[in-house]
């Protein structure tokens, strides 16, 4: 019975020796060798996983980044150019800098600007109410105004307005990740140029009617006009499917085409206000 017992013991042990052998020299076999610059990187990295750099998170970036002979297509919208900087100074590359970016919504269409047509009562996400119907004014390709956008948001940078109803990027906390960009199902929001000091120009309708209709269905929609292309000395506006778009590439701010627009759907921001000229002023106001 003893000798029965110290035996068994005897080729557990034995057993458990070669098994850890073989596991020793498959691991060794297998192993695989990660650079320790990764961890380095990935402590430059804002740590958010927002995907605004098209990987997974920021370690799958921070291994692509040591990984790559270059930076081509490799930026981080939540790091920006400081983050950038940073990391080729760790890894002894060259960062090019890119211009600051800042989620835009391309629909004015706020409380009291769309008349509303009918009632939803689904569940209060864009997503499902956007795969429903489309929307509770006449306007179909206006915000459905229940923040899924704003959700998305991993920095709260975007922010639904109380009194409009409608999303507003934060220019302080925006970081151009794109997420809710990707949030939005009738996809109104825009990565646009942040602009010197802020000032930005831009169409805030996406409403493919014609002007008639598109101006029924929402007071401060584009109606197709033209008034704006004509008016734009640098070919920064076209005009497709009844809608303007300025190209913020182009664009060199003049703000010609916003005293232009009949219905004011190109907004402008963060501009100084308009010297009023005094020729202009009525006889009471002078």
């Amino acid at each position: 019975m003893t000798s029965t017992f110290i035996f068994t013991v005897i080729m557990l042990s034995v057993l458990g020796i070669l098994l850890a052998v073989v596991l020793y020299f498959v691991a060794q076999k297998f192993k695989v060798f990660e650079d320790p610059r990764i961890d380095e990187v990935s402590a430059l990295l804002p740590g958010a996983n927002c995907g605004g750099c098209g990987f997974a998170g920021c370690r799958a970036f921070a291994e692509r980044c040591v990984q790559s002979e270059t930076f081509e297509g490799l930026f981080c919208p939540a790091g920006g150019n400081a983050a950038m900087s940073a990391i080729a100074q760790v890894l002894g590359k060259t960062a090019e800098e890119q211009t600051p970016k800042i989620a835009v919504l391309r629909c004015g269409g706020g409380c009291g600007k769309r008349e509303k047509s009918n009632r939803y009562d689904g569940m209060g996400t864009c997503a499902v109410a956007a795969a429903l119907y489309d929307g509770d004014t006449a306007c179909s390709y206006g915000c459905l105004m229940m923040g899924d956008c704003a959700r998305a948001c991993s920095f709260g940078g975007l922010v639904m307005d109380a009194q409009t109803g409608l999303p507003v990027a934060d220019e302080t906390i925006c970081t151009a990740c794109g997420a809710c960009v990707k949030a939005c199902p009738k996809s109104l929001l825009e990565l646009r140029n942040k602009g010197p000091k802020g000032r930005r120009v831009w169409v805030s309708c996406q409403n493919g009617d014609k002007g008639a209709m598109a101006r029924k269905a929402c007071q401060v929609a584009c109606i197709g006009c033209g008034k704006c292309v004509k008016a734009c000395t640098f070919e920064a506006i076209s005009l497709k499917d009844n809608v303007a778009y300025i190209d913020f590439n182009t664009c060199k701010l003049c703000r010609k085409c916003v005293s232009e627009c009949p219905t004011g759907a190109i907004i402008e921001v963060n501009f100084p206000p308009k010297k009023v000229d005094p020729s202009t002023k009525l006889p009471s106001e002078n």
